[in-house]
């Protein structure tokens, strides 16, 4: 197809001139002022807005758009005027509703002069630049009415004082002001931020600081939040009512500012009242209030934070540095549970679970628990008590919970394998005497310290369980083996632990009853002939045995003891009197253990199947002791406990902590090798602190035992020294 011609249009002007009457827009002009003095004068209703608009439009048309937009101004200025006369003659408490319903008026007479102008401020007012008819009536009512000298300053003193009277618990006509406030912010923002917000902020910042110091004079701290939160909530109120809502913020501010952040040191600090007092006396409601007023103040929540921290090391170093405090490991660490419980409650209940405060909650902890240094051996001493006795009868929930807990002081412990020592010498009693509560609470602590550590923490003890079951399977054999042979002696229940698995010590074996001894050789016989490459060695300290006695009057009686106390019993089958020389000869039990032994079988009332002369609590080489013949109970099994500290002797402390230093040395060694192995080169003290990270989970290795690990490798050349740098370690593949 061919293109299509293209056709050019052209507008031509008209042949002939269109001839205006000279006076027409003088006389359009006069119509139309006198239908705007009509609008002004509440006339509008005889006139004909079609026929206005019509006159106006035609002005604009005829290039008269200019006469028509000063005729507007000059007509809207001088009515202005007259009006800020009229506003300025009206006395007292009318002057703003005055005010207000000429301006509702002013707003009407805006519309309906605009509608009329329409076409102006579509055409002529864009191409000129000039403002639209409905702002310009706006900015003519600031400079004329607001502005007026002697409206401005009057309009600015009856709202503040408005506002005053109603914080001083005057009602005021709300409504009222939230029009005249809505007149501000419609002539614009500026107008209302500078007419009326600034200094009603300057206002409200005077009149909050006198009140704020009135109130701290006169107020304990609980009161003193009240009130400042009461006002917080009235201002909060207010804007929503009457200001504008970008007013909150700054408002807010100006109330935090006073009432808060230039007291809060003081309110925290309060004497018998403050931050402490709160604490110390659960006092929920207002700590949380405090929580939520210094929250608003940059520094309030970190004031708060590290006052609660200070006190809280301040009662937990006087916890930990207590001697009466320190002499019931149990109570002890039920103490330290108790102040936990209660502080995060705290913070639960009042500060919103900040985890800032937790944290805070954890590092105070962790500070005091460490400050005494058999926190490890008391938070194990309270798991064996719990286990033992303290769970009886208590759901599965509550043991969770209470094992929780226990965790989460485990936690805390910068020396978890010295908690691990101990938590295995009672771990170990625990099974071997029966004393366990529940084997289920027993795994479910091992598990979580399982997670808390990882599997090398605990395969030791998991293997004392595996010892345990199959120790009841060898049993099972030894009975179904030599049952009959033994029929008639005396029944043995044997637990065959493995060495590495359990706290064993090389403890000299005691010397067991001739009947006792027969039966031991027949199942060391069986075990040995049925296991190869084994040795068994009797650890005669942790048994227990069940003895059947007789006394005076025929009364018989079951009696639950130690093997020890077994041993020395047996010996008074074949005589009335020993003394202690002749016990301690004939059994070969250590001294320590033999006086404790005595000491429970003669000195403690109510188990005393011995006599001793001369009668006393302790018990001394010279010491003679009887069986005692006139022995009663009303119980026919009676258990006759060993006489013992639960805390740990010093000697047996220091033993302790030496074991534990010589596990730690293969452990701080074997960070150093694979830290060495991955990295090549390393000066010492990046190999010290390389080392404490990696082992600060099981406890916090002291630099000069790493300097001798590295110095021990040096020797059996797993390192080198550089040759260039002597502070440089060289790794040796």
């Amino acid at each position: 197809m061919s293109a299509q011609k293209k056709r050019n249009f052209q507008i031509e002007a008209f042949k002939h001139r269109v001839v205006v009457d000279p006076k027409y827009a003088e006389k359009t002009w006069k119509i139309l002022e006198h239908a705007i003095h009509e609008i002004y004068n509440h006339n509008a209703s005889g006139l004909s807005f079609e026929e206005l608009y019509r006159n106006a439009y035609n002005m604009v048309l005829h290039k008269f758009g200019e006469k028509l937009y000063s005729g507007l101004v000059s007509t809207m200025t001088s009515h202005l005027k007259e009006i800020a006369k009229h506003i300025e003659s009206t006395q007292g408490g009318l002057f703003l509703e005055e005010l207000n319903r000429i301006w509702t008026e002013h707003n009407k007479a805006l519309q309906m002069i605009r509608d009329i102008l329409m076409y102006m401020d579509r055409t002529f007012i864009p191409s000129t630049h000039k403002t639209p008819v409905y702002e310009l009536g706006l900015n003519l009512w600031r400079d004329h009415i607001i502005h007026s000298s002697k409206i401005h300053k009057r309009l600015q003193d009856t709202l503040l004082e408005l506002v005053q009277h109603e914080r001083t618990g005057e009602v005021i006509n709300r409504g009222l002001m939230r029009n005249v406030i809505q007149m501000l912010m419609d002539l614009g923002s500026s107008v209302y931020q500078e007419d009326f917000e600034k200094p009603f902020l300057d206002v409200s910042a005077d009149f909050y600081r006198l009140e704020s110091q009135q109130f701290i004079e006169c107020c304990d701290c609980g009161d003193y939040l009240k009130k400042a939160e009461k006002r917080l909530n009235e201002e909060i109120e207010r804007v929503s009512h009457y200001l504008d809502s970008k007013s909150e913020p700054k408002l807010t501010n100006v109330v935090e500012k006073e009432m808060i952040e230039n007291h809060m040191h003081r309110l925290v600090h309060m004497e018998n009242s403050g931050l402490v007092n709160m604490i110390v006396n659960d006092k929920y409601d207002d700590l949380g209030r405090m929580y939520n007023l210094f929250r608003r103040v940059s520094t309030g929540l970190a004031l708060i934070r590290d006052v609660m921290t200070s006190h809280i090391r301040e009662i937990g170093k006087q916890l930990v540095t207590d001697p009466e405090k320190l002499k019931d490991p149990v109570d002890f660490v039920q103490r330290l549970l108790d102040e936990k419980d209660k502080h995060d409650k705290i913070i639960s209940s009042a500060f919103n679970n900040d985890k800032t405060f937790q944290n805070a909650l954890n590092s105070s902890f962790e500070y005091f628990i460490n400050l005494n240094p058999r926190s490890p051996e008391f938070i194990s001493l309270f798991v064996d008590d719990k286990l033992r006795k303290g769970l009886k009868g208590v759901t599965e929930e509550d043991v969770e919970i209470v094992l929780d807990k226990v965790m989460m002081l485990f936690r805390y412990l910068q020396e978890k394998d010295v908690f691990e020592k101990y938590y295995k010498q009672h771990l170990a009693k625990r099974l071997l005497s029966g004393k366990t509560v529940s084997d289920d609470a027993e795994r479910s602590l091992i598990v979580k310290l399982k997670t808390e550590c990882g599997y090398q923490f605990t395969s030791k003890l998991e293997g004392m369980f595996t010892d345990m079951k199959t120790s009841q399977d060898t049993m099972q054999g030894f009975h179904a083996a030599v049952g009959a042979e033994i029929a008639e002696g005396p029944s043995l229940t044997v637990q065959v632990l493995t060495t590495g698995s359990w706290p064993t010590q090389s403890v000299t074996t005691c010397n067991l009853p001739s009947e006792i001894l027969g039966v031991c050789d027949k199942f060391k016989s069986y075990y040995l002939g049925t296991h190869t490459g084994r040795r068994l060695s009797w650890q005669t300290n942790m048994g227990t045995a069940d003895l059947k006695a007789t006394f005076g009057k025929g009364q018989k009686h079951e009696l639950n003891v130690s093997t020890y106390q077994m041993c020395i019993l047996m010996l008074f089958n074949n005589t009335d009197r020993l003394s202690y020389k002749e016990i301690e000869q004939a059994t070969e039990i250590p001294a320590a253990d033999l006086k404790r032994c005595l000491q429970s079988l003669a000195c403690v009332k109510g188990k005393n199947v011995l006599r001793k002369e001369p009668m006393s609590k302790d018990i001394a080489e010279d010491d003679a002791f009887y069986f005692n013949d006139k022995f009663s109970s009303k119980f026919y099994k009676v258990k006759i406990g060993t006489v013992v500290a639960q805390k740990e002797s010093e000697p047996e402390k220091q033993e302790t902590r030496q074991r534990v230093e010589e596990d730690r040395k293969p452990q701080i060694e074997a960070a150093i090798v694979r830290i060495m192995k991955s990295r090549r080169v390393l000066d010492h003290n990046n190999i010290v602190a390389e080392v404490t990270k990696q082992l600060q989970s099981r406890f916090l290795p002291n630099p000069v035992v790493i300097k001798k690990r590295i110095e021990s490798l040096i020797e059996r050349e797993f390192l080198e020294r550089d040759k260039t740098d002597r502070k440089l370690y060289r790794y040796l593949a």
